[in-house]
């Protein structure tokens, strides 16, 4: 369906659009004047307009000049009368994209409006690519790794994409999930619709329903003209979630709604909008402990979790690192100039060493400061935080020590040894006080007592003790 705007004085040629286009599925506005014509097309989004030359109150190439300059790439189609063709030839040269000559045929009519109408959406979805491909030169490659771990990601992604179910990508923050999503709609039917984002966390309380639905003119104070909202934008295409844990429940119960039907009502508006969106949510949160503390609905859990994919930290598939590794920084290196082509081996084994609790993203930014910082051909450890570098030792791993271990066991197996000794020395320095070593170590008290117990560390610096008998906490 497209939306058309047809500036004419004749009552029987307005009419004559109306009826012959809404057969056609589109939405029509018709008007008789020139000023009108002005503030509807700067109100409202139009795929094409069409515009007679002769107008009782104004110039129709003025108004299509206005028109080109408000929004060059809606199609802006010129109506005739019968043997001024060469004025309608002057309009094509500047920039009309094409007219119609009175009397004109219902058919040829119908065929140019609706090539106009695609016409715009390919020159659109043009300029999607475009500023699709900038970004990617920017964020760098997408769901990279060898690991096994990531194999499996990249199949659960073509089996879903396959389908046109709803899906919800689970996941700590960094771990990929916003990429995960762009990937399952690149590989999906609806490849070539539009890949819409709202991030629910961002947008505050009082207007995530009005980014949802979009909005009608006069629907509140500032609101001067009709605006749609992401699941219009989406129309065709993806339309992706993230941290839908964040969303209120009034407008979880909206959401269902439009899951359910297909159809919503923007915000002040009293007609149903239909659209067609394939939907992907992504969460942080532990939505089944939501559901129980009553701050998440359980039937929008379920039409959004037909299918899950979970992403796992960078923790625990490190091998994957040194490809990252080489991934951003050729794409940094190309980006801000530099002869950076590699990281020396101290940095990779402290990389391989270290928590990441920022993930995948937190790597990319580490290494994106250190190609701009570092002068030299190889990132060392003076570019790196020494959060990271500060507390790693010798630690090598010799090919002659696998002992007939593969790499990604080989460096658990490290790393493993490594974070026991850590956390000894950090309870030893703590005097036994859990907190003040969990602060040490820049994790959560929480997350030393889980690596406390896997490693079966015995407690031989107890805890000190506060007058009631309890752990201080500090």
């Amino acid at each position: 369906m497209s939306r058309i705007l047809v500036l004419d004085d004749e009552e029987n040629i307005r009419f004559f659009f109306t009826e012959a286009l809404k057969k056609e599925g589109h939405d029509v506005r018709t008007v008789a004047r020139g000023d009108r014509a002005l503030e509807l097309f700067a109100e409202e989004d139009f795929d094409v307009a069409v515009v007679d030359l002769k107008l009782p109150d104004a110039d129709g190439m003025e108004i299509m000049h206005a028109f080109r300059q408000q929004r060059p790439d809606t199609p802006v189609i010129m109506i005739t009368a019968h043997g001024n063709r060469e004025v309608a030839h002057q309009a094509l040269s500047e920039g009309a994209y094409d007219y119609f000559s009175k009397p004109f045929e219902l058919e040829e009519m119908r065929v140019v409006i609706r090539r106009a109408a695609e016409n715009a959406r390919l020159l659109r979805e043009v300029e999607r690519l475009r500023r699709q491909m900038q970004e990617e030169e920017v964020q760098g490659p997408r769901l990279l790794g060898e690991s096994r771990a990531m194999e499996r990601i990249r199949e659960t992604i073509a089996t879903v994409a396959e389908s046109d179910v709803t899906c919800l990508i689970l996941g700590e923050s960094g771990t990929g999930k916003e990429l995960a999503a762009e990937s399952i709609h690149r590989s999906s039917s609806r490849t070539g619709g539009p890949f819409v984002k709202l991030n629910c966390a961002a947008i505050p309380d009082t207007l995530i329903e009005t980014e949802m639905f979009g909005y009608e003119k006069g629907a509140f104070t500032g609101a001067a003209q009709r605006t749609t909202g992401k699941f219009e934008q989406a129309d065709g295409g993806t339309l992706f979630l993230d941290e839908i844990g964040d969303m209120t429940p009034l407008v979880q119960t909206k959401l269902l709604r439009v899951i359910e039907t297909g159809e919503f009502h923007r915000v002040g508006g009293a007609t149903s909008v239909r659209v067609n969106v394939r939907l992907l949510a992504a969460t942080n949160q532990d939505l089944s402990a939501a559901i129980e503390a009553g701050t998440f609905r359980e039937d929008l859990y379920y039409r959004i979790n037909v299918v899950n994919l979970p992403l796992p930290p960078l923790r625990e598939h490190p091998e994957d690192i040194p490809v990252l590794c080489r991934a951003f920084l050729k794409s940094f290196a190309e980006k801000y100039n530099k002869p950076v082509r590699g990281v020396s081996e101290p940095v990779m084994a402290a990389f391989l060493t270290y928590d990441w609790p920022g993930n995948v993203r937190e790597l990319q930014n580490v290494l994106q400061r250190a190609t701009v910082l570092e002068r030299g051909d190889e990132i060392t450890r003076v570019s790196i935080p020494e959060e990271i570098v500060g507390s790693y030792g010798t630690t090598r791993i010799h090919l002659n020590e696998l002992q007939g271990e593969s790499l990604p066991d080989a460096l658990r197996r490290v790393r493993a040894s490594f974070e026991q000794t850590l956390i000894r020395e950090a309870l030893e320095q703590a005097g036994g006080n859990k907190t003040k070593a969990a602060r040490l170590l820049g994790i959560s008290r929480v997350n030393l007592h889980s690596k406390i117990n896997e490693y079966e560390i015995e407690n031989g610096a107890q805890g000190q003790k506060t007058e009631s008998g309890r752990e201080e906490e500090e």
